[in-house]
């Protein structure tokens, strides 16, 4: 039996392999697809540092769906009476926007779809080539293209 700490962030799912047979895997839900591919030598560096800058910033853009309410506290007083200073965070909202709009616009139009499914939405490539309607491991092939697009567009070397 695996320890509390790694039952919490594992699960067992049962997905089908590329060549449509189930199997049981366990997932790590903390880990990204576009990590979980580069650690079994699927994508280079410079495709997974440019699949995970391209994740942060959809994340910091605010762009995935939200469940709850924000229940930020009003900032406190600085020190010397006055406001303190907190970055602005719609400033770094826009800011992130504008960067995953450009790096989607440089992947283009018929590499965007997979790479927002996988990098983004998190889903595997088996759960975005169906989604897709392509067939089995076009995926991936596709994600690489993109990403190195996108790689060139946030100028990782």
């Amino acid at each position: 039996m695996p320890p509390a700490s790694h039952a919490a962030t594992h699960v067992e799912q049962l997905i089908e392999d590329p060549d449509g047979r189930p199997q049981k895997v366990l997932v790590n839900l903390g880990e990204s697809p576009v990590a979980w591919l580069h650690a079994r030598g699927h994508l280079s560096d410079r495709h997974h540092v440019a699949g995970e800058r391209l994740r942060a910033d959809w994340e910091k853009a605010g762009l995935g769906a939200r469940v709850t309410m924000l229940w930020d506290a009003a900032p406190r007083q600085g020190g010397q009476g006055g406001p303190a200073r907190l970055p602005d965070p719609t400033m770094a909202q826009l800011s992130a926007r504008e960067r995953f709009d450009g790096a989607m616009r440089a992947a283009g139009p018929g590499l965007a779809d997979i790479l927002w499914r996988v990098a983004c939405a998190g889903e595997g490539l088996v759960a975005a080539e169906k989604a897709l309607g392509w067939p089995s491991r076009a995926g991936k092939l596709v994600l690489t293209l993109a990403l190195d697009r996108v790689a060139g567009w946030y100028r990782v070397g």
